[in-house]
């Protein structure tokens, strides 16, 4: 009985026009953008490759199927959605293929079955599939929605996959299953967009308006007011009269109420920070202390030097000098402890401007800026995975708004080991990260929590607690067990796939008749989950494939979240999260592309890396780096870390250095293991002075400062500048005076889009203008608009970027 090939591969296997030949400049086609290939196997085990003209929207096609629309009116059992379906497709793609490429080489991305062994439930993290599609001899997967649903364009409810919706586009426009044509506002999932500001109320005249009255009608035969509210999208204004927009009647607004309402929720301006000097009773004994040491150091260096030693000159000439100098480096060591500050954050003024509800927001959505969270690793076998996959774990956690968040991984052996280990702690992340917002946990490093010799039932009020921990306890233990069994498992795995390559071997020879005799030469290599080879680093190092010869690797773990909060249920989960948000970050993995000949200067290099790939996908206007043993102790530390950068004042900092604290130290401390002196006593007194130095992680950067631009100023010889405190985006060019446009891709590499995020990182990162003191700032509400999907130009811009250019 023959096996019947499946319809990717037959439609498949010719390839198409752009899967053959190479680009120069990494891997760039005519339009300016990166070529991009994409391969996937299938479950009958053939190895296909596809160009994107294959399996993606085609500029034609992408045209047709955005041109047919139906419409349809606005009820309450069927609103339109803003977001098609092949936007939400091609975003469940790219977040399902493991992306490589390099310098002169085409970017390719690989859809992958299977990332991990053990089964992918959340809807967010690649690898997660829908069911079986319903078209013949087809083993693709349906399409699945943010709450892991399938995904039917049809109303008739067929199972359809990606490639088969295409190809049902292309041909007809008709669904399979009942034959009728696509409408594409059939699919919703949306809610509507209140990050615009208020929703306009129709007037009654208008042109929608015909037959209003009749149709909002209840059955008592009287006209039913919040049906009519929710259908028109309307609105109450300021005591529930209607409240005309701006410029109504003709006026330029500019003394008038912004955005078509009064806000009552507006305050007087608060500061977000603040600093507070050491109290007098304890740094007056400190600073007479040193004035009474500094006239003994006087005293004594002038008897040394007045008194010399006639029989020993040349030894008393360098006692002399070496005095001198270490008298003098204490006076400098001395001089910033004279004034140390402390600083304060105030989080509920920060909630009250950036996430509370109003009038003009009444989904309360996050008007914060973007935050990119890097966390750099080398060797998983000097630096355990575990521990790694912890760390992420904790950032995963954090309280902060989720689809403003975007945690790297930097893995700069390239090991399979640590692709799997965090695949798996993205998995666990599932379970781990709603349980820390349901129950408040601290800290948010599962390890640690764990390990606490405390009472963990302390300031817990819900009833369902111990139930829960017990239950997240034992599945972190199978958490703990999977990942210490990963390189047994990825061994076992390659000898498996290795030794079937050579059983290929041995069939091919003995049918093409070559001696039996000669050895048989099979690459030793390793292999993923989904029976394709690891770009990466393999376990017996060979071209190509070791730790500083590989391409460019990257991998959208967890794709971007809803704009929205997602509730959870506690019907398919082992703990009810049914008033709990369960979206988690978006999580990429990145190990940039290493060549012989090139100097990748190993953790600075990573870091550059992950700030130009960042630059692409999330581009956040603020930057924290932690290494892979470090994690949040304190779940709130980025928003306290934004009270700095979001207050007055806050465009001209830089970077804010966190403290570190560590574990495992003996009570007493006798090796000073804390650091003690060094952060809270010298870096506090440096504050004071102008500002501590970078110690090289837990910092936060603002993403501009690292670009290397000063920070940007008013014109004030611009009177409509100089006017008010907001200021639009500006070019590169406003941005540095001395900055060449020539010059630009010697700075900054040839990637127009890292180019084009420059200026918007530098414009999402300024503080509001809600105070006439805040002279270069933003308006309010420009960072409630949703970010846009992923899509496949994106991600292999990003490799681009992180190649040995």
């Amino acid at each position: 009985m023959s096996s019947q090939p499946s319809k990717k591969s037959l439609r498949n296997a010719g390839g198409g026009p752009g899967s053959s030949g190479s680009s120069q400049g990494g891997a760039r086609d005519s339009s300016g953008g990166p070529s991009v290939k994409f391969a996937r196997r299938t479950s009958s085990g053939r190895y296909v490759s596809l160009s994107r003209e294959d399996i993606d929207m085609s500029s034609e096609l992408s045209g047709d199927y955005m041109n047919y629309t139906v419409h349809i009116p606005p009820t309450p059992e069927h609103e339109p959605s803003d977001t098609s379906i092949a936007m939400k497709a091609e975003e469940q793609y790219v977040s399902n293929s493991l992306f490589t490429g390099g310098f002169n080489s085409v970017t390719r991305a690989h859809l992958m079955d299977k990332v991990i062994d053990s089964e992918v439930t959340h809807p967010q993290m690649a690898g997660s599939r829908g069911s079986a599609c319903g078209m013949h001899a087809c083993d693709g997967k349906v399409m699945k929605d943010e709450r892991g649903n399938d995904v039917m364009p049809c109303e008739c409810r067929f199972k359809i996959c990606r490639d088969c919706f295409i190809d049902a586009q292309k041909e007809n426009n008709l669904c399979p299953g009942c034959k009728e044509p696509y409408r594409i506002g059939d699919y919703d999932d949306d809610t509507p967009d209140y990050s615009n500001g208020a929703l306009p109320l129709p007037a009654p005249n208008g042109k929608h308006d015909t037959n209003m009255s009749v149709m909002k009608r209840n059955q008592n035969g009287e006209f039913d007011h919040n049906r009519w509210l929710f259908e028109t999208k309307g609105t109450y204004g300021v005591g529930n009269a209607y409240w005309p927009p701006d410029d109504m009647y003709g006026d330029d607004g500019d003394d008038g109420l912004r955005g078509g309402m009064l806000d009552p929720t507006d305050k007087p301006w608060k500061p977000l920070s603040r600093k507070t000097p050491i109290p007098s009773s304890i740094m007056s004994p400190y600073r007479l202390l040193i004035a009474i040491r500094l006239v003994v150091l006087a005293f004594f260096l002038q008897w040394r030097v007045v008194h010399p030693n006639e029989d020993a000159i040349w030894l008393w000439l360098m006692s002399i000098v070496c005095e001198i100098w270490f008298g003098f480096s204490w006076i400098l060591d001395q001089i910033p402890k004279l004034c140390p500050v402390n600083r304060s954050t105030d989080l509920e003024v920060l909630h009250e401007k950036f996430d509370s509800p109003s009038p003009s927001n009444p989904t309360g959505r996050s008007d914060l800026p973007g935050m990119d969270l890097f966390v750099s690793t080398a060797d998983p076998e000097k630096e355990p995975v575990l521990v790694t996959a912890n760390t992420i774990l904790s950032i995963l956690a954090v309280d902060y708004p989720v689809e403003k968040l975007a945690c790297y991984v930097s893995d700069d052996g390239g090991a399979l080991l640590t692709f799997e280990a965090m695949a798996e702690a993205a998995s666990f992340a599932d379970l781990w990260v709603p349980f820390c917002r349901k129950h408040k946990i601290e800290p948010r490093n599962p390890d640690t929590y764990f390990s606490l010799k405390v009472d963990p039932t302390k300031n817990k009020s819900r009833i369902d607690f111990v139930k829960d921990r017990r239950r997240v306890k034992r599945e972190y233990d199978e958490f703990k067990i999977r990942i210490n069994g990963l390189p047994d498992s990825i061994r076992r795995r390659s000898d498996a796939f290795n030794a079937r390559e050579e059983m290929k071997m041995m069939k091919h020879m003995k049918e093409s008749g070559a001696d039996p005799s000669e050895p048989i030469k099979v690459l030793k290599a390793t292999w993923m989950a989904d029976g394709t080879h690891w770009p990466g680093t393999w376990a017996s190092s060979s071209r190509e494939h070791s730790r500083s010869d590989h391409a460019g690797i990257l991998q959208v773990m967890l794709k971007p979240p809803s704009p929205d909060p997602l509730m959870g249920s506690g019907d398919d989960k082992i703990i009810d999260f049914s008033e709990v948000d369960t979206r988690l970050p978006m999580f990429v993995y990145v190990s940039r592309e290493k060549r012989p000949g090139y100097d990748h200067n190993k953790k600075a290099g990573a870091m550059n890396a992950l700030v130009r790939a960042s630059a692409i996908l999330s581009n956040g206007p603020f930057i924290l780096n932690l290494d892979c043993d470090h994690y949040f102790y304190n779940c709130k530390a980025l928003r306290e870390g934004m009270c700095f950068m979001m207050d007055r004042g806050g465009e001209d900092i830089c970077y804010i250095q966190f403290p570190q604290r560590f574990e495992g130290i003996d009570p007493s401390d006798r090796y000073a293991n804390h650091n003690t002196v060094f952060f809270d006593g010298n870096m506090r007194a440096l504050d004071g002075v102008q500002g501590p130095f970078y110690v090289g992680t837990g910092c936060m950067f603002r993403r501009f400062a690292l670009y290397g631009f000063e920070p940007p100023k008013v014109d004030i010889k611009d009177p409509k500048k100089s006017e008010g405190s907001e200021t639009s985006t500006l070019n590169l060019s406003e941005l540095d005076q001395d900055l060449d446009i020539n010059l630009l891709p010697k700075r900054f590499g040839n990637s127009t889009m890292l180019s084009e995020s420059i200026p918007v990182a530098e414009f999402q990162g300024r503080p509001l203008a809600d105070h006439p003191a805040v002279k270069f700032g933003r308006p309010p509400g420009v960072l409630r608009v949703p970010r846009e999907p992923l899509d496949a130009t994106a991600v292999a811009e990003a490799v681009s970027v992180i190649s040995c250019w």
